[in-house]
């Protein structure tokens, strides 16, 4: 190896060296939604399911949840299913609650599935 290839080798390996943990510590310092909002559901009673988010960002966030409920899931013939939704803004630190409710379906058996959320930074 010549010395001049070496020498722009040895630099070229410095530099990286310096660059790529500064870049990486960069991007680890940031901090997303993901890290100060969280989901929690609890059973308000036998056809009641409250889901909460809680908002721990400095920032006020708009939040969405969405679920299903289906009567009768096993049932061929009576099974139904109804979306359910709700928005949410939340300020810094604070928390916000939706209820998902089976009562629609009467004295049929029930579940909730498709749950989902999302939060993003509150636009005004």
């Amino acid at each position: 190896m010549r010395p001049t290839t070496w020498m722009r080798w040895a630099t070229c390996a410095l530099a990286m060296m310096i660059v790529v943990p500064a870049a990486l510590a960069d991007r680890s310092s940031k901090k997303s939604l993901a890290d100060c909002t969280s989901f929690d559901q609890v059973d308000k009673d036998e056809d009641t399911v409250e889901f909460t988010i809680h908002n721990s960002c400095t920032v006020p966030v708009d939040c969405a949840m969405s679920w299903r409920v289906v009567c009768a899931p096993d049932s061929k013939k009576r099974r139904s299913s109804h979306p359910g939704s709700a928005k949410l803004a939340l300020t810094n630190a604070g928390m916000g609650s939706a209820q998902a409710t089976a009562a629609v379906c009467g004295d049929d058996s029930w579940t909730i599935d498709s749950i989902s959320w999302s939060c993003e930074p509150n636009k005004d």
